[in-house]
């Protein structure tokens, strides 16, 4: 198995899940304990994803005040992977702003695809990319020129054995990053780095 991002042979297997790739420091899920679509569909639907829901407006807060702070409601934005709830959207469009929805199980209309962005954002969604280096590929060319990324997702940091990590225990977790991927993702498809947190990052299209 190669690294879905970066196509690095990957040969540490640092537990009986995941290995970890040499060049761009991933944690790699071994893709033979992958859910099937029917599986993965049904472990999201389990989500309780209610936009009107104040602990889940609260948890995605950092994606929609990152964008109330930096994107203007003239501008168009993607909510992409946005589940069956999309509480980012409904906040954004209740003040204004122009989102469009994509999620493959959920709002699985390819309209997107049609548009060019000046953000999109992601929440809990990119540690699920079964090939990031497709997602983040497409994503880059929907996005103009100076356009915002806005991530969300619990990079590993050490915070304590990988193998007993929280984040690494969802079967549909598949590919987690590290900071070090953070800097791989933007030297690679041609982005600064505006913010990087534990659990956020922004990235400013070159």
């Amino acid at each position: 198995m190669n690294c879905t991002l970066c196509n690095t042979p990957l040969v540490d297997k640092i537990d009986p899940e995941y290995f970890q790739c040499s060049t761009c420091k991933a944690y790699v899920k071994d893709e033979t304990l992958y859910f099937n679509q029917e599986k993965e569909k049904q472990h999201y639907e389990c989500h309780n994803n209610d936009v009107n829901d104040i602990g889940y407006q609260k948890f995605t807060s950092p994606i929609t005040n990152t964008i109330l702070e930096q994107c203007t409601t003239t501008m168009l934005g993607l909510d992409f992977g946005c589940g069956k709830g999309p509480v980012i959207t409904k906040q954004l469009v209740d003040k204004g702003y122009q989102v469009k929805l994509y999620d493959p199980y959920f709002y699985p209309d390819t309209d997107y695809l049609n548009h060019r962005y000046d953000y999109i954002f992601s929440c809990e969604v990119f540690e699920h990319f079964y090939n990031p280096f497709e997602e983040i590929v497409k994503l880059t060319d929907l996005l103009r020129s100076g356009g915002l990324l806005v991530v969300m997702t619990h990079q590993y940091t050490g915070q304590q054995p990988f193998d007993k990590w929280y984040y690494r225990k969802d079967q549909t977790h598949v590919f987690i990053y590290t900071p070090q991927t953070i800097t791989y993702i933007a030297n690679k498809f041609g982005y600064h780095i505006e913010l990087q947190t534990e659990r956020i990052f922004v990235l400013r299209k070159k």
